[in-house]
């Protein structure tokens, strides 16, 4: 009786459609690397303006630099949990206002002649930046649970209010000798960075020349 031989299966194989074709091997590695290229231009272009804001904030050397405000490195003074919060008792934190630059004040409610005249300053300057003073707020630190005066707030209203922990806010913000905190106006730029910190009783002209100089100087905020 005659066995019949099992019939052989075609095995599905592969296709390597550019075996013996190196031409179309290097193009297509080719492709690819202008791809990468292409991509690392992308993110190079979007990460520039944040790099060379950082460096020239903090890299260059601040003697170089014809400041009036203390310049402060950011690694010594991040900025904390300070148990913030509006005036609802919301939970709210500066990181709400990241990517601006925010002229900071510190005071109690009861807010007296100093505290109105830095909230005077504050908008006056942002106002005196002319097109550029939308890329700026303005933050009232307020360090105890007075209520604010209607009168006060409608007189300087668009401040961002806030109101913090007195212990932390004092940990965290450095001043002069013989000052406090409520003395100043502090500088935070649109990364978060604490970055300046004005004398007491400020020249209102040589700190109108800083925030120009910084806001020229920067594509960020």
């Amino acid at each position: 009786m005659d066995q019949k031989t099992p019939t052989s299966q075609p095995l599905n194989v592969p296709v390597d459609n550019h075996a013996g074709n190196p031409a179309g091997n290097q193009a297509e590695n080719k492709q690819r690397q202008s791809g990468r290229w292409k991509l690392f231009a992308v993110i190079a272009v979007c990460a520039a303006p944040m790099i060379a804001s950082y460096f020239t904030y903090y890299v260059i050397k601040p003697q170089s630099r014809n400041n009036y405000g203390a310049l402060i490195d950011p690694r010594d003074y991040p900025i904390p949990e300070l148990g913030s919060t509006a005036l609802d008792g919301k939970p709210l934190t500066l990181d709400a206002y990241k990517g601006k630059w925010l002229m900071v004040q510190v005071d109690g409610g009861e807010c007296q002649k100093a505290c109105q005249d830095k909230l005077f300053e504050m908008r006056q300057l942002r106002l005196m930046q002319g097109k550029e003073m939308e890329r700026i707020e303005r933050v009232w630190l307020i360090t105890d649970d007075q209520p604010l005066s209607t009168v006060v707030m409608r007189e300087y209203d668009g401040t961002r209010l806030l109101r913090v922990k007195p212990d932390l806010l004092k940990a965290w913000l450095p001043t002069e000798a013989n000052t406090s905190a409520a003395d100043h106006i502090y500088l935070i730029d649109p990364l978060g960075h604490l970055m300046m910190r004005f004398p007491k009783d400020a020249d209102p002209s040589l700190v109108k020349k800083d925030l120009s100089k910084l806001l020229r100087a920067s594509a960020i905020g």
